[in-house]
């Protein structure tokens, strides 16, 4: 049985300086991102196509998304098996590449999750689940490249 899950937001440019995009320098790349009944975020582009670094980027949200993702079905893979995750760290790391003509994509990702779990006799199948939560993770699947992960297992 399929299931379809709609997703809705509002993005909100605030970056209008007063003349608007009559140049490519005259505006700030500035925007809101709503969702109904959540925290209102503050973004931009990244700092190297003019945008304000002090603020998340479409770049930063698609990793964590990646990052996010693939933690909570990990997790709910290792209750599922019987393996208790006491902390669970990440450091992801993602390559855009952009050609010649400035068209630009993710190329690569790796994840770099540090896990603490409460039986060491069970580090085999915690770094197994990795595997799996990449099957089965939303936002793996919809990449065109592959997801890699280097786990630690404390």
């Amino acid at each position: 049985m399929n299931k379809n899950h709609p997703y809705t937001l509002q993005i909100k440019w605030t970056g209008n300086r007063g003349m608007g995009t009559t140049k490519y320098d005259a505006y700030d790349r500035s925007h809101q991102v709503l969702v109904k009944d959540k925290v209102l975020i503050e973004a931009s582009s990244d700092g190297i196509f003019r945008g304000d670094i002090t603020k998340h980027n479409p770049e930063d949200f698609f990793l964590a998304s990646l990052a996010s993702c693939h933690m909570l079905w990990y997790l709910h893979l290792c209750a599922d098996a019987g393996v208790v995750v006491e902390s669970y760290e990440d450091e992801p790391t993602a390559i855009l590449s952009i050609n010649e003509k400035g068209i630009g994509k993710f190329s690569e990702a790796t994840l770099y999750p540090k896990i603490k779990i409460s039986d060491i006799s069970k580090s085999s199948l915690a770094i197994d689940l990795h595997h799996k939560a990449n099957e089965y993770c939303f936002i793996a699947n919809s990449c065109n490249f592959a997801v890699t992960h280097q786990v630690t297992i404390l």
